[in-house]
């Protein structure tokens, strides 16, 4: 955004400046047309021999409509326009196979035309092509605590073949040995007998010390592998660290001997339990040559330089590994992870693998490391001059494009990913032509860029030395103007520095009180002939102007980012500020998420200023202990992996570059990684760990089945319900038997206290009716 306000805002102010009547061309009074194309991109230089007339001031520096409209003839106008052709553009190939005619990077060849100042735009396809070659070299740190691991790898040899064949149809694969120096402190010397056989208080012996040996070169014949590996035998040394660099360099420089072929993945596995020792450290045995980065591998398959050659330093490995296209796999013990994990920040395109105790698990740890290594495309620029600027804007995995980056990971074998390179030229490098490379790390595909500096004129070709248009030839014609011959001036080399006309010196100073040619010149002619300096240019009617008074910052003008104009800065596209220091561009500062400094800062300046406790990076993005950290990868859980959320339907793919794996429990990973949990919208409780390598790839290790709440088990909620009814209703029983039993109880005790109390007299009972009774029959007449 930032950069696109300023490509519309640059024409409008110079329509602005030609409206007031002058521009950024005009101003800065240039007497050669190779002055004034460095000025600026819009600027043109007339060479016409005849322009304006006679007396006027028209400049012939100025815009190119301008120039026009001042009487200049099109065919005088000097104003060369940046281009770019592309000159090789083979189509990316879709499956290696069998040739060797395999393309992964398009263009392969363009050519490039820049103005000072100007920019153009160009686009790098990269396509890793399937079933491209493999070259494998297994490098093993023999030294006595690796015994196990040797033996381990006696099995593992057609097992990783196979593996490895899974990926391509076209593997070869190699072994080399190392240990260390074979001299004291690195080695032990006495009693004589420990240099024959340094295990010689051991119950098995063991060949002497050894510094590098390469024991198979790359092979298409697997069985040759493990042939090769069951025939070795541990060594010991003295000291802890090894000298596993030393080894690594001449794996990585020996190309013939070695084997690695042009047109193949070179993976190199490095596998230690211990340190290696680093440059300066061969100083302890009186060792001082530097390493001199060459091959020193002898007839005998040794390194023969290994007493006399100190250690190699990592930035010289580095170099080597990428000048011969080389993806360095480091496969060490859990102590050492981290060491090799801070070793890898700093090689581009390699990998740390955690080798369990037997190496039992190294199969699986190159075939995950290859797969991190394929799964990531990174542009690396070889050779780019100190006066060209190159950004670069990648577009990754659905299109999205993501400014200020060169690398694009989570891909898969086939996946298409382009990358939009702007270069821009400052100045002019002495070279008229320079060349440089756009290369993906560990690819042998290159882009070749020439890049032809617009600095010259064209007239420049045709100039006349002693012109009579030159005061009778006291100077030379060269693109419309004099160059005047030394102790000559005027616009014409009319005038001799030896004159001198008192009425003239008046016109050589604003004002009676200010100084002749501001005291940086002598009045000739009536005319300031300024004195140039050690500091840069002085120009102007009375000198008063110069390229060297603006204020500076890190010990250059201008901050290096625009030009010096009469004591101002004028900032370069994209800067601001009294000394340009200050970039206008936010890109820099967008996070991958589309966030200025990814919402955990400010951009000052084109560079984040994190705000947020524990971020850091350049955008701020890393910040594996923010408190929002599992809030925000929640969101990217629910949407990558389950399909759903607030993400799903908006965003997911551009906010969320996480690589997801899932585990069945979440282990210590890294140290910097957060184990995070949250209930979804199931009432379920999700477990996963977050975690950022040094690359900025993020990844999410996903417990595999949530903890989710059960539901009722009929088997055994029905029979705890029917015994609590029972149980209720036993109680209910036995309380209402209680009842009536207290009840029944106090009813008897009354009765018992009445009868106490009763007393009857003698009388019969009223109530008692004897047995017999009489009746009178009426109807009888007897006698």
């Amino acid at each position: 955004m930032g950069l696109n306000l300023i490509e519309v805002w640059v024409p409008v102010l110079l329509l602005v400046s030609i409206a007031a009547g002058s521009n950024i061309c005009t101003s800065r009074g240039v007497s050669n047309c190779k002055e004034c194309l460095s000025i600026h991109p819009t600027c043109a230089w007339c060479s016409q021999e005849i322009f304006g007339k006679e007396g006027s001031s028209l400049s012939r520096c100025d815009l190119r409509d301008s120039l026009i409209q001042s009487g200049c003839g099109v065919k005088f106008i000097e104003f060369p326009v940046s281009s770019m052709r592309i000159l090789e553009n083979v189509p990316l190939s879709d499956k290696a196979g069998g040739s060797d005619d395999i393309t992964q990077i398009q263009p392969q060849k363009i050519h490039l035309t820049l103005r000072p100042d100007d920019s153009k735009i160009f686009t790098v396809t990269v396509k890793q092509a399937a079933d491209y070659p493999v070259d494998l070299y297994y490098l093993m740190d023999m030294t006595n605590t690796m015994k196990d691991d040797l033996q381990k790898l006696y099995t593992l040899g057609n097992g990783l073949a196979t593996a490895l064949r899974g990926v391509t149809s076209n593997l070869r694969m190699g072994f080399g040995a190392f240990v260390d120096k074979p001299l004291s402190p690195y080695m032990y010397i006495y009693p004589e007998e420990v240099i024959r056989n340094p295990c010689y208080k051991f119950p098995e012996p063991c060949p002497p010390q050894f510094g590098y040996r390469n024991v198979l070169s790359l092979t298409d014949q697997a069985e040759r592998f493990t042939e090769e590996v069951k025939k070795q035998k541990v060594s010991r040394n003295r000291d802890a660290p090894e000298g596993g660099f030393d080894a690594i360099m001449q794996a990585v420089v020996c190309k013939d001997k070695i084997g690695w072929r042009p047109d193949a993945s070179h993976l190199l596995i490095f596998t230690s339990d211990d340190r290696s020792h680093l440059a300066l450290d061969a100083r302890l045995a009186g060792i001082v040559q530097p390493h001199d980065g060459e091959c020193h591998i002898n007839n005998n398959n040794e390194y023969d330089k290994s007493t006399i050659l100190d250690y190699p330093s990592l930035g010289m490995i580095t170099d080597k590994l990428s000048e011969n296209n080389i993806n360095l796999i480091f496969a060490v013990t859990s102590p050492m992870v981290e060491l090799y994990r801070n070793y890898s920040e700093l090689i581009p395109g390699s990998a740390v693998g955690m080798l369990s105790r037997d190496s039992g698990n190294v199969v699986q740890l190159i075939l995950d490391a290859y797969a991190r290594i394929r799964s990531k495309v990174e542009l690396e620029l070889l050779g780019v001059p100190d006066e060209l600027s190159l950004f670069i804007n990648a577009t990754c995995l659905g299109g999205e494009v993501i400014p200020g980056v060169k690398s694009c990971a989570g891909l898969k074998i086939g996946d298409t990913v382009s990358f939009s390179i702007e270069a821009k030229l400052y100045g002019c490098p002495k070279e008229k032509s320079r060349t440089f490379m756009v290369k993906p790390i560990g690819f042998k595909d290159t882009l070749q860029v020439t890049v032809d500096f617009a600095c010259e004129c064209n007239c420049q070709q045709s100039s006349v030395p002693t012109s009579p248009s030159c005061h009778h030839g006291n100077g030379t014609l060269e693109c419309g103007v004099c160059l005047c011959d030394p102790g000559r001036l005027g616009s014409r080399c009319e005038c001799s520095e030896g004159e001198y006309n008192p009425t003239q010196q008046d016109r050589c100073s604003p004002n009676p009180a200010a100084p002749v040619c501001s005291g940086r010149g002598d009045c000739v002619c009536g005319q300031c002939a300024c004195r140039s300096t050690d500091f840069g240019k002085v120009w102007g009617p009375y000198c008063e102007c110069d390229d060297f008074s603006c204020l500076r910052s890190k010990g250059q003008i201008c901050s290096g980012n625009g030009e010096c104009n009469c004591g101002n800065c004028q900032c370069s596209p994209g800067w601001s500020g009294d000394s340009c220091a200050c970039s206008t561009r936010t890109d820099a500062c967008m996070g991958s998420g589309g966030m200025l400094c990814s919402g955990r800062g400010h951009c000052l300046c084109g560079v984040c200023e994190c705000t947020q406790p524990g971020a850091y990076g350049l955008t701020c993005e890393k910040c594996p202990t923010c408190p929002d950290a599992c809030t925000i990868k929640k969101e990217c859980v629910e949407c990558k992996h389950y399909k759903r959320g607030d993400l799903y339907e908006k965003n997911c793919n551009h906010v969320c570059r996480d690589k997801i794996e899932q585990v069945d429990e979440l282990v210590f990973h890294e140290k910097n990684s957060v184990n995070c949990s949250y209930k979804d919208e199931d009432d379920c409780v999700q477990n996963f760990q977050y975690y950022e390598d040094a690359s900025g790839q993020s990844f999410l290790y996903l417990v595999k089945e949530p903890e989710c709440p059960k539901g009722p088990d009929f088997l055994v909620v029905a029979p705890l319900v029917i015994g609590a009814i029972l149980l209720l209703g036993l109680a209910a029983l036995l309380v209402w038997k209680l009842l009536i039993t207290i009840h029944d109880r106090r009813e008897f005790a009354k009765f018992e206290e009445e009868k106490a109390r009763a007393k009857w007299e003698a009388a019969n009972n009223p109530l008692y009716k004897g047995a017999t009774s009489t009746f009178q029959n009426v109807a009888y007449r007897g006698s």
